[in-house]
Protein backbone atom coordinates (compact mmCIF):
# COMPACT_ATOMS: atom_id res chain seq x y z
CA UNK A 1 0.00 0.00 0.00
CA UNK A 2 1.25 3.48 -0.87
CA UNK A 3 2.20 5.57 2.15
CA UNK A 4 2.58 8.70 0.01
CA UNK A 5 0.70 9.39 -3.23
CA UNK A 6 1.56 12.52 -5.18
CA UNK A 7 -1.00 13.24 -7.89
CA UNK A 8 -0.56 15.86 -10.61
CA UNK A 9 1.37 18.19 -8.32
CA UNK A 10 2.17 21.68 -9.58
CA UNK A 11 4.16 24.23 -7.56
CA UNK A 12 4.60 27.78 -8.84
CA UNK A 13 6.65 30.62 -7.35
CA UNK A 14 5.12 34.05 -7.91
CA UNK A 15 7.16 37.23 -8.33
CA UNK A 16 6.16 40.76 -9.30
CA UNK A 17 7.03 40.16 -12.96
CA UNK A 18 6.61 36.44 -13.64
CA UNK A 19 5.73 33.00 -12.35
CA UNK A 20 8.30 30.21 -11.97
CA UNK A 21 6.81 26.75 -12.55
CA UNK A 22 9.16 24.78 -10.31
CA UNK A 23 7.23 21.47 -10.25
CA UNK A 24 4.97 20.47 -13.13
CA UNK A 25 2.32 17.75 -13.27
CA UNK A 26 4.36 15.50 -10.97
CA UNK A 27 2.92 12.14 -9.88
CA UNK A 28 4.59 9.44 -7.76
CA UNK A 29 3.57 6.62 -5.41
CA UNK A 30 5.85 5.71 -2.50
CA UNK A 31 5.12 2.47 -0.66
CA UNK A 32 5.70 1.80 3.01
CA UNK A 33 9.38 0.94 3.71
CA UNK A 34 10.46 2.21 0.27
CA UNK A 35 13.72 4.14 -0.08
CA UNK A 36 13.61 6.51 -3.05
CA UNK A 37 16.37 8.78 -4.31
CA UNK A 38 15.37 11.88 -6.28
CA UNK A 39 18.18 13.11 -8.54
CA UNK A 40 18.68 15.84 -11.11
CA UNK A 41 20.65 19.00 -11.79
CA UNK A 42 20.39 22.08 -9.59
CA UNK A 43 17.13 23.81 -10.41
CA UNK A 44 15.30 20.62 -11.35
CA UNK A 45 12.70 21.02 -8.59
CA UNK A 46 13.94 18.39 -6.12
CA UNK A 47 14.02 20.55 -2.99
CA UNK A 48 10.84 22.40 -3.96
CA UNK A 49 9.10 19.02 -4.14
CA UNK A 50 10.37 18.13 -0.65
CA UNK A 51 9.32 21.47 0.81
CA UNK A 52 5.92 21.05 -0.85
CA UNK A 53 5.40 17.71 0.89
CA UNK A 54 6.40 19.31 4.21
CA UNK A 55 4.27 22.43 3.55
CA UNK A 56 7.29 24.64 4.21
CA UNK A 57 7.03 26.73 1.05
CA UNK A 58 6.78 30.50 1.57
CA UNK A 59 3.17 31.57 1.98
CA UNK A 60 1.77 34.19 -0.36
CA UNK A 61 4.46 33.68 -3.00
CA UNK A 62 3.75 30.07 -3.99
CA UNK A 63 0.77 28.35 -5.54
CA UNK A 64 0.34 24.59 -5.11
CA UNK A 65 -2.25 22.44 -6.88
CA UNK A 66 -2.81 18.70 -7.12
CA UNK A 67 -2.87 16.18 -4.28
CA UNK A 68 -0.35 14.88 -1.75
CA UNK A 69 -1.97 11.94 0.03
CA UNK A 70 -0.24 10.69 3.17
CA UNK A 71 -1.91 7.60 4.64
CA UNK A 72 -4.95 8.57 2.58
CA UNK A 73 -5.11 12.16 3.92
CA UNK A 74 -4.57 15.05 1.48
CA UNK A 75 -1.87 17.18 3.10
CA UNK A 76 -2.74 20.17 0.93
CA UNK A 77 -6.23 20.28 2.44
CA UNK A 78 -4.98 20.43 6.03
CA UNK A 79 -4.76 23.67 7.99
CA UNK A 80 -1.38 24.63 9.45
CA UNK A 81 -2.57 23.55 12.89
CA UNK A 82 -3.70 20.16 11.56
CA UNK A 83 -0.44 19.63 9.70
CA UNK A 84 1.63 20.49 12.78
CA UNK A 85 0.25 17.31 14.37
CA UNK A 86 1.90 15.32 11.55
CA UNK A 87 5.10 17.30 11.01
CA UNK A 88 8.07 15.74 12.80
CA UNK A 89 5.84 13.07 14.38
CA UNK A 90 4.80 11.20 11.21
CA UNK A 91 6.75 13.14 8.55
CA UNK A 92 10.24 14.33 9.40
CA UNK A 93 13.17 15.94 7.60
CA UNK A 94 16.96 16.23 7.73
CA UNK A 95 18.25 19.40 6.06
CA UNK A 96 21.54 19.89 4.25
CA UNK A 97 23.40 22.12 6.72
CA UNK A 98 22.92 20.59 10.15
CA UNK A 99 24.84 23.35 11.92
CA UNK A 100 22.19 25.86 10.81
CA UNK A 101 19.37 23.83 12.38
CA UNK A 102 20.96 23.71 15.86
CA UNK A 103 20.97 26.61 18.32
CA UNK A 104 24.58 27.55 19.23
CA UNK A 105 23.61 28.67 22.76
CA UNK A 106 21.86 25.52 24.01
CA UNK A 107 23.17 22.04 24.70
CA UNK A 108 22.15 19.21 22.38
CA UNK A 109 20.08 17.44 25.04
CA UNK A 110 18.12 20.60 25.85
CA UNK A 111 17.28 21.20 22.18
CA UNK A 112 16.13 17.63 21.62
CA UNK A 113 13.97 17.67 24.77
CA UNK A 114 12.41 20.93 23.61
CA UNK A 115 11.43 19.40 20.25
CA UNK A 116 10.12 16.20 21.84
CA UNK A 117 7.77 18.19 24.07
CA UNK A 118 6.08 19.85 21.09
CA UNK A 119 3.97 16.70 20.71
CA UNK A 120 4.51 15.20 24.18
CA UNK A 121 4.30 18.16 26.60
CA UNK A 122 3.68 15.98 29.66
CA UNK A 123 6.60 13.60 29.11
CA UNK A 124 8.87 13.13 32.14
CA UNK A 125 12.50 14.28 31.91
CA UNK A 126 13.85 10.78 32.49
CA UNK A 127 11.58 9.34 29.78
CA UNK A 128 12.73 11.95 27.26
CA UNK A 129 16.39 11.50 28.15
CA UNK A 130 16.08 7.73 27.71
CA UNK A 131 14.57 8.19 24.23
CA UNK A 132 17.32 10.64 23.20
CA UNK A 133 20.15 8.38 24.39
CA UNK A 134 18.55 5.45 22.57
CA UNK A 135 18.60 7.50 19.36
CA UNK A 136 22.23 8.44 19.98
CA UNK A 137 23.09 4.76 20.01
CA UNK A 138 21.11 4.29 16.78
CA UNK A 139 23.26 6.90 15.01
CA UNK A 140 26.52 5.89 16.71
CA UNK A 141 26.91 8.86 19.08
CA UNK A 142 28.15 8.59 22.66
CA UNK A 143 25.96 9.62 25.60
CA UNK A 144 28.28 12.54 26.41
CA UNK A 145 26.96 14.42 23.34
CA UNK A 146 23.79 15.06 25.37
CA UNK A 147 25.64 17.70 27.42
CA UNK A 148 27.70 19.24 24.62
CA UNK A 149 27.11 22.41 22.59
CA UNK A 150 27.00 22.29 18.75
CA UNK A 151 30.39 24.02 18.42
CA UNK A 152 31.97 21.12 20.31
CA UNK A 153 30.92 18.63 17.62
CA UNK A 154 32.43 17.81 14.23
CA UNK A 155 30.39 18.14 11.04
CA UNK A 156 29.71 14.42 10.96
CA UNK A 157 28.58 14.42 14.61
CA UNK A 158 26.22 17.35 14.00
CA UNK A 159 24.73 15.55 11.03
CA UNK A 160 24.17 12.49 13.22
CA UNK A 161 22.46 14.73 15.79
CA UNK A 162 20.19 16.09 13.05
CA UNK A 163 19.28 12.54 12.01
CA UNK A 164 18.58 11.62 15.65
CA UNK A 165 16.39 14.74 15.95
CA UNK A 166 14.42 13.77 12.87
CA UNK A 167 13.77 10.30 14.33
CA UNK A 168 12.76 11.41 17.81
CA UNK A 169 9.11 10.34 17.29
CA UNK A 170 9.96 7.33 15.08
CA UNK A 171 8.23 8.88 12.02
CA UNK A 172 6.71 6.93 9.15
CA UNK A 173 8.35 9.09 6.45
CA UNK A 174 11.84 10.61 6.55
CA UNK A 175 12.93 13.17 3.94
CA UNK A 176 16.65 13.88 3.60
CA UNK A 177 17.36 17.01 1.55
CA UNK A 178 21.04 16.86 0.50
CA UNK A 179 21.68 15.64 4.05
CA UNK A 180 25.14 14.18 3.34
CA UNK A 181 26.41 16.67 0.75
CA UNK A 182 28.66 18.70 3.08
CA UNK A 183 30.35 15.62 4.56
CA UNK A 184 33.57 13.90 3.57
CA UNK A 185 33.22 10.60 1.71
CA UNK A 186 34.11 8.39 4.70
CA UNK A 187 31.64 10.10 7.05
CA UNK A 188 29.01 10.11 4.31
CA UNK A 189 29.35 6.36 3.88
CA UNK A 190 29.08 5.75 7.62
CA UNK A 191 25.93 7.85 7.93
CA UNK A 192 24.29 6.18 4.92
CA UNK A 193 25.01 2.78 6.49
CA UNK A 194 23.41 3.93 9.73
CA UNK A 195 20.35 5.28 7.92
CA UNK A 196 19.80 1.95 6.15
CA UNK A 197 20.08 0.09 9.47
CA UNK A 198 17.52 2.48 10.99
CA UNK A 199 15.10 1.76 8.15
CA UNK A 200 15.13 -1.91 9.06
CA UNK A 201 14.84 -1.26 12.78
CA UNK A 202 12.09 1.39 12.60
CA UNK A 203 10.22 0.41 9.37
CA UNK A 204 11.08 3.81 7.90
CA UNK A 205 10.07 5.06 4.47
CA UNK A 206 12.76 7.37 3.05
CA UNK A 207 13.02 10.03 0.36
CA UNK A 208 16.62 11.04 -0.41
CA UNK A 209 17.02 14.34 -2.29
CA UNK A 210 20.49 14.54 -3.85
CA UNK A 211 22.54 15.43 -6.93
CA UNK A 212 24.98 12.62 -6.11
CA UNK A 213 24.03 9.51 -8.07
CA UNK A 214 26.45 7.36 -6.06
CA UNK A 215 24.46 8.08 -2.88
CA UNK A 216 21.30 6.78 -4.52
CA UNK A 217 23.05 3.77 -6.06
CA UNK A 218 24.45 2.69 -2.70
CA UNK A 219 21.53 3.42 -0.38
CA UNK A 220 18.18 3.45 -2.24
CA UNK A 221 15.89 0.82 -3.76
CA UNK A 222 14.30 3.16 -6.30
CA UNK A 223 15.24 6.35 -8.12
CA UNK A 224 13.36 9.29 -9.65
CA UNK A 225 15.03 11.52 -12.25
CA UNK A 226 13.74 15.11 -12.37
CA UNK A 227 14.45 17.85 -14.88
CA UNK A 228 12.82 21.26 -15.20
CA UNK A 229 10.27 20.34 -12.54
CA UNK A 230 9.15 17.21 -14.41
CA UNK A 231 9.55 13.49 -13.75
CA UNK A 232 11.45 12.06 -16.72
CA UNK A 233 12.26 8.55 -15.47
CA UNK A 234 11.65 6.43 -12.37
CA UNK A 235 12.08 2.83 -11.33
CA UNK A 236 14.30 0.47 -9.40
CA UNK A 237 17.89 1.67 -9.02
CA UNK A 238 19.38 -1.33 -10.81
CA UNK A 239 17.14 -0.86 -13.86
CA UNK A 240 17.41 2.91 -14.24
CA UNK A 241 21.10 3.37 -13.43
CA UNK A 242 22.37 0.31 -15.30
CA UNK A 243 20.23 0.60 -18.43
CA UNK A 244 18.69 4.11 -18.53
CA UNK A 245 16.00 4.68 -21.13
CA UNK A 246 15.60 8.48 -21.11
CA UNK A 247 18.27 10.56 -22.93
CA UNK A 248 18.54 12.88 -19.92
CA UNK A 249 19.23 10.00 -17.53
CA UNK A 250 21.82 8.69 -19.99
CA UNK A 251 23.45 12.14 -20.07
CA UNK A 252 23.52 12.37 -16.27
CA UNK A 253 25.25 9.00 -15.99
CA UNK A 254 27.76 9.91 -18.73
CA UNK A 255 28.78 12.96 -16.68
CA UNK A 256 29.40 10.90 -13.55
CA UNK A 257 32.52 8.73 -12.98
CA UNK A 258 32.28 4.96 -12.50
CA UNK A 259 33.90 3.60 -9.36
CA UNK A 260 34.49 0.16 -10.87
CA UNK A 261 35.48 -1.03 -14.33
CA UNK A 262 37.42 0.86 -16.96
CA UNK A 263 37.97 4.58 -16.70
CA UNK A 264 35.75 6.50 -19.12
CA UNK A 265 35.74 10.04 -20.45
CA UNK A 266 33.17 12.24 -18.75
CA UNK A 267 30.76 14.08 -21.03
CA UNK A 268 28.59 16.92 -19.82
CA UNK A 269 25.14 17.72 -21.19
CA UNK A 270 25.39 20.71 -23.57
CA UNK A 271 23.21 23.74 -22.89
CA UNK A 272 21.51 25.07 -19.77
CA UNK A 273 18.46 24.19 -17.73
CA UNK A 274 15.21 25.63 -19.15
CA UNK A 275 13.68 28.96 -18.17
CA UNK A 276 10.87 27.81 -15.88
CA UNK A 277 9.00 31.09 -16.24
CA UNK A 278 8.07 30.01 -19.77
CA UNK A 279 5.24 27.63 -20.60
CA UNK A 280 6.41 24.66 -22.66
CA UNK A 281 4.20 22.76 -25.11
CA UNK A 282 7.00 20.32 -25.94
CA UNK A 283 9.31 17.95 -24.08
CA UNK A 284 11.13 20.02 -21.44
CA UNK A 285 14.48 18.45 -22.43
CA UNK A 286 14.17 18.98 -26.21
CA UNK A 287 16.65 21.85 -26.60
CA UNK A 288 19.47 19.81 -25.01
CA UNK A 289 18.60 16.38 -26.38
CA UNK A 290 20.78 14.98 -29.17
CA UNK A 291 18.12 12.38 -30.02
CA UNK A 292 15.18 14.79 -30.37
CA UNK A 293 12.74 14.22 -33.24
CA UNK A 294 10.15 16.60 -34.67
CA UNK A 295 7.40 15.33 -32.35
CA UNK A 296 9.57 16.20 -29.35
CA UNK A 297 9.28 19.90 -30.28
CA UNK A 298 5.52 19.68 -30.80
CA UNK A 299 3.99 17.75 -27.91
CA UNK A 300 4.57 16.98 -24.24
CA UNK A 301 5.35 13.27 -23.76
CA UNK A 302 3.19 11.19 -21.47
CA UNK A 303 4.56 8.71 -18.96
CA UNK A 304 5.00 5.25 -20.47
CA UNK A 305 5.14 2.36 -17.99
CA UNK A 306 7.41 -0.62 -18.57
CA UNK A 307 7.62 -3.86 -16.55
CA UNK A 308 8.95 -3.66 -12.98
CA UNK A 309 7.43 -0.23 -12.21
CA UNK A 310 9.71 1.51 -14.73
CA UNK A 311 8.27 4.84 -15.92
CA UNK A 312 9.69 7.03 -18.69
CA UNK A 313 8.41 10.26 -20.27
CA UNK A 314 9.88 10.19 -23.78
CA UNK A 315 8.42 10.27 -27.30
CA UNK A 316 11.19 7.96 -28.50
CA UNK A 317 9.69 5.25 -26.29
CA UNK A 318 6.07 5.82 -27.24
CA UNK A 319 5.45 8.52 -24.68
CA UNK A 320 2.68 10.31 -26.57
CA UNK A 321 0.61 7.96 -28.68
CA UNK A 322 2.12 4.67 -27.49
CA UNK A 323 4.12 2.33 -29.65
Amino acid sequence: MALLEIQNLNITYKTDKKEIRAVKDFSLNIDTKDSIGIVGESGSGKSTLAMGILKLLPKGTTKTTGKILFDGVDLLELTEEEFRKLRWKDISVVFQKSMNSLSPVHKIGFQMKDIYRVHEPDARDEEVRKRILELFRFVNLSDRVYNLYPHELSGGMMQRVSIALSLIYYPKLLILDEATTALDVVTQGQILDEIMKLEEALDLTRIMITHDISVVASSCKKVVVMYGGCLLESGYVYDVLVNPKHPYTQGLLNSFPDFIGEKKDLRGIPGSIPDLSLEYKSCIFTNRCKKAKSICFEKIPKIKTFPNEWNVACHLLGGFDGE
